[in-house]
């Protein structure tokens, strides 16, 4: 007996609950109701604010270049690996890889080098590109020309113009034009294939196409200067360790060193796609990548929809509990 009235007074319980629940659920779409207006009145407002965001956003353009690694290892790695068992070690000390194909290692390496503060700070300052990146407003599409923010900087006398306090100045310096660099590049290396993209997102399609194709030459400019220099201060330092010996092999195996230094050389100086060689060459972009101007619309309107019914909400329940 005792046991059907307990189940009875759990079956009323969850009654009881559910009727409150459904009663709460009533009363809040009664009161979502009766502030329906405040709610239309708020999304209507968010929507024209996301709107006016949207039609004051640039277009932003992007171009990209599909890039291969090309391999700089012009032995396929049978000269430089016959003697890495031998003379490893003498070669590390004149500073040589005999490591054969390790062209992987100097994909990586460029693309480090690429996005490194160093390499960047050169190439602004190389192809002076300073204004064009710090203080462009837009893109005029009838004449491809820049327009500059008067406010930062005077094209006409070429002057930067911006109010900042110490221990910044005027003309935007090195770390600043680094750090607005590298949210407008992107580099990226496929695992699979191992091809390289590297893109940039500028306002003008034309001033995007022509970075990216600079990027590309500087950066096989740049490796292969790096790697001459070190074949030659590898050649230097062999031939000094030829004069100080008499031992007719170690002599032969510096002699081998020095010719492999010397194809660096030249196999450097006879290719422009050192690192890189050029798949895919960058565009000018007729079409925008960015910003989603319909996207934004939706989501300020449908941010606003939700405020507006928590502000009903919210306002309803603290003049319950007052």
């Amino acid at each position: 007996m005792s046991i059907e009235v307990t189940k009875y007074q759990q079956d009323s319980e969850f009654t009881s609950r559910a009727s409150e629940d459904e009663i709460d659920l009533r009363e809040l779409f009664a009161v979502i109701w009766q502030g329906k207006w405040l709610i239309i009145a708020i999304t209507t407002l968010f929507a024209i604010g996301s709107v006016l965001f949207a039609l004051s956003q640039p277009n932003i353009y992007k171009s990209e270049a599909l890039l291969a690694p090309a391999s700089t290892d012009q032995n396929g790695g049978g000269g430089l690996a016959a003697l890495a068992g031998q003379f490893g070690g003498l070669a590390s000390m004149a500073g040589i890889n005999l490591g054969g194909g390790g062209g992987a290692d100097k994909t990586q390496l460029a693309i480090e080098v690429i996005k490194s503060r160093q390499f960047t700070s050169e190439f602004i300052q190389r192809h002076n590109i300073l204004p064009e990146l710090m203080a462009v407003k837009s893109w005029n599409i009838n004449d491809n020309s820049i327009v500059y923010d008067a406010n930062v900087y005077d094209a006409e006398a070429t002057k930067w113009l911006r109010e900042v306090k110490a221990p910044f100045k005027p003309k935007p310096s090195m770390q600043e034009a680094y750090k607005e660099f590298s949210q407008i590049i992107a580099v990226n290396a496929a695992k699979d294939t191992g091809m390289v993209t590297i893109s940039i997102e500028h306002v003008s399609p034309s001033v995007a196409q022509q970075w990216v194709t600079w990027l590309v030459e500087d950066i096989n400019k740049v490796m292969k200067e790096r790697d001459v220099l070190e074949a030659m201060r590898s050649t230097e330092f062999l031939n000094k360790q030829i004069a100080l010996t008499n031992v007719a092999d170690i002599r032969t195996m510096l002699y081998k060193l020095i010719e492999e230094q010397a194809k660096t050389i030249m196999f450097a100086e006879v290719r422009d796609e050192y690192i890189f060689k050029t798949i895919d060459p960058a565009l000018v972009q007729e079409e925008k990548a960015k910003p989603k101007r319909a996207l934004i619309c939706v989501l300020g309107t449908m941010l606003g929809g939700m405020l507006g019914v928590m502000f009903v909400l919210i306002r309803y329940f603290v003049k319950k509990q007052d």
